[in-house]
């Protein structure tokens, strides 16, 4: 199946360059551009993309309003992956409670753009461990304190939620644990169950502002 994507960035030469990584793979295909947020609603209401490259701060309308208009609709609507810098982290974490299934640094490699795009196209969420653990312990001091409320996780789900919030993978966590990857992978399911969550990506942030990770 030929993921379709769309590519959302005010930046002519990054976008241009995301768009020739996309279209060089086999599987891929770019449906469309935008340069600002208006426009990429716009234009997404005239094609069908199974996954849109957002830029975060844009002229117009930025990344994050238009990921919440995205996904606002019925239906399943895009998968978004949301394009940010270290300076910008508070526009990717809104960007990610709006609905986004992950977020990369926009100086990524290539390679790192179409495992995220084939990973999310796939129903997963894309949390990169070397940047995870850094954006969210700097936003985590800007979120309310949780009121304490009754967490319906067992201990040894807690110990996997605590895990997905640094960023791990199944493997790694099952490496860590002592645990099958399948194990695994059934505790993960159980845990966005209960606490009905979309995916990693809302995991992550649940466990930071219900207090799940210590705060720095």
């Amino acid at each position: 199946m030929t993921i379709r994507v769309f590519v959302v960035d005010d930046q002519d030469l990054v976008r241009t360059g995301t768009i020739m990584v996309i279209q060089a793979q086999g599987d891929m295909t770019v449906v469309g551009e935008a340069r600002d947020g208006l426009e990429a609603l716009a234009r997404l209401g005239k094609v069908v993309a199974d996954v849109v490259l957002m830029d975060v701060r844009m002229p117009l309308l930025d990344g994050v309003e238009a990921t919440r208009r995205l996904l606002a609709g019925a239906g399943a609507g895009p998968k978004v992956i949301v394009l940010t810098t270290f300076d910008l982290d508070e526009y990717a974490f809104a960007a990610l409670r709006a609905g986004a299934s992950g977020f990369l640094l926009k100086d990524a490699p290539a390679e790192e753009i179409v495992a995220a795009v084939r990973t999310v196209h796939e129903g997963d969420a894309v949390i990169a461990p070397s940047t995870t653990r850094r954006l969210l312990d700097h936003v985590a001091p800007t979120l309310p304190l949780p009121a304490d409320p009754p967490i319906p996780l067992t201990d040894r789900e807690r110990e996997v939620l605590r895990h997905i919030a640094q960023g791990e993978t199944n493997a790694e966590i099952a490496g860590r644990l002592f645990l099958s990857e399948g194990t695994v992978k059934t505790h993960v399911g159980r845990i966005l169950a209960k606490l009905q969550l979309r995916d990693r990506v809302q995991a992550v942030i649940w466990a930071y502002e219900h207090g799940q990770i210590p705060r720095i």
